[in-house]
């Protein structure tokens, strides 16, 4: 395994856990901001299903892949093969394509026009059951996700209905994701270095490996494997600032020398839009992050991921290195 926490947490779904859990799973992600999770409930039907489901869509003809194409009006849809890119002089493409996917909201839905975010996904009619695949497995991450939420809170020491109330209507979205083999002395990266920009991400291990994450304190990097049945949770951005910089969110990255196809669907959470993300708590000793508005800084994620984009802001720091 990599070394990271492995934390059962299925006492959270029975009782809510006890201080001491809490604390268990509140000193991974203070010291690591990495954590295996086992005893999370999701059925391996459920997870099974899903990848099926990425996998039969990215065995589909580019013909038909490209007719669900994401365009800059609309945050869902897929994204061709090194079409996004990190911005920066002299780095190639992420060696991916992609599927994108938010939070389901109806067209009519009156937060539709507060936040242009929202609305209804793009749902390919191949393969067969695809929707019911990802929204099944969907609510299944929505439900860890609050289990561990509310054991952050108690581990902070605040009310976990600060959470709960910012996760109504959220931002929430997921990421499918195909990456063709490279070879391990090949330029370039499966998806380069990085911070996620939310508040928790969710992994479902894929058997092929690839994902490393950056150990504190040094240059090194380790492989973040883990056992079927377990799940991958790291800290977002979002979650480290209202920790006053207490959970870390740590830098990754995915680099696919397996020499096989690579499927992984990340799960991130993020609040609703109208969020405000300020620390909850005494900030850190030398930690300074101004607040963050979620609507906005999602905007900008979504902006700056499109070529030639810069961000507006030069001194906006969220995930990155």
């Amino acid at each position: 395994m990599s070394g990271l926490p492995i934390i059962d947490i299925a006492p959270l779904a029975k009782s809510g856990g006890t201080a001491a859990l809490a604390r268990e799973i509140g000193d991974a992600c203070h010291a690591v901001g990495f954590m295996i999770v086992r005893g999370h409930g999701i059925a391996p039907a459920t997870v099974s299903r899903m990848r099926d489901a990425v996998v039969g869509f990215f065995g589909q003809p580019l013909e038909y892949r490209r007719g669900w194409s994401i365009t800059k009006d609309n945050y869902r849809g897929y994204i061709p093969l090194g079409f996004f890119t990190p911005n920066a002089a002299g780095v190639r493409p992420d060696l991916y394509e992609g599927y994108k996917l938010h939070f389901e909201v109806d067209a009519a839905d009156p937060v539709c026009a507060e936040c242009p975010i929202y609305g209804p996904n793009k749902w390919p009619d191949r393969p067969p059951g695809f929707r019911h695949a990802v929204l099944g497995y969907w609510a299944e991450c929505d439900r860890v996700t609050t289990l561990l939420l509310d054991a952050l809170a108690m581990a902070l020491g605040i009310s976990p209905g600060v959470f709960r109330r910012a996760f109504v209507k959220p931002l929430t979205n997921m990421t499918l994701l195909h990456y063709p083999p490279q070879s391990a002395a090949a330029d370039g990266f499966g998806i380069h270095p990085h911070k996620d920009t939310d508040a928790l991400t969710i992994l479902a291990p894929d058997p092929v490996g690839g994902l490393e994450v950056k150990r504190a304190g040094s240059d090194d990097w380790i492989p973040a494997d883990a056992p079927d049945d377990a799940l991958i949770v790291n800290v977002g951005d979002m979650l480290e600032l209202w920790s006053g910089g207490y959970f870390r969110s740590t830098p990754h990255k995915v680099v696919n020398a397996s020499g096989r196809e690579r499927y992984s669907f990340p799960y991130f959470a993020v609040p609703r839009h109208d969020t405000v993300v300020e620390p909850l708590c005494p900030a850190q000793p030398g930690f300074r992050r101004d607040p963050v508005h979620v609507g906005d800084i999602s905007a900008e994620v979504w902006r700056t991921n499109w070529p030639d984009a810069t961000p507006l802001n030069p001194d906006w720091d969220l995930g990155t290195l």
